[in-house]
């Protein structure tokens, strides 16, 4: 055997047996497990600073933590009143000092008059990037709407 064989041999052994054991799917070393669930949480106060002009989505639905190289992508799905809302956006406050990133999901609201119709046709989708860096004190991250928000936590 040629040494990159013996090296990618070795390599398909060790991923084998990592991936079949129960115990690296449950710890801290497997990064899909980084940031657990979302769930509901109580609104955080921020401090009064300049804002953006957009509202804040009437109700998060959902929000995930996922995982990629070199960061996570932050999923959240709000509730709106009516339809026709646009340009949905997580924008990102200071991390305070207890590790907790908080998103608030800002939205325009419709230009003119739309009707209600049902909820899964006022549901909005939006997504951010955040890289290891940024992520590196962040312990709890927090996407937060009019009426609720929801957390994951590490």
């Amino acid at each position: 055997m040629t040494r990159p064989s013996l090296h990618l041999t070795a390599l398909l052994t060790l991923t084998l047996i990592l991936a079949g054991c129960g115990g690296f799917r449950d710890s801290k070393l497997n990064p899909f497990n980084w940031f657990g669930r979302s769930e509901e949480t109580e609104k955080v106060a921020l401090p009064e600073r300049p804002r953006d002009t957009r509202a804040l989505v009437e109700t998060v639905l959902t929000m995930q933590v996922e995982e990629i190289p070199g960061g996570a992508i932050i999923r959240a799905t709000g509730l709106t009143p009516t339809q026709g809302w646009w340009q949905a956006e997580l924008v990102p406050q200071p991390v305070d000092v207890n590790g907790r990133l908080v998103l608030e999901f800002r939205i325009f609201p419709p230009v003119e008059t739309t009707r209600v119709n049902t909820p899964r046709s006022r549901e909005v989708e939006v997504a951010e990037y955040m890289s290891n860096i940024k992520l590196g004190p962040v312990r709890e991250v927090v996407v937060q709407g009019v009426s609720n928000a929801r957390a994951a936590r590490r």
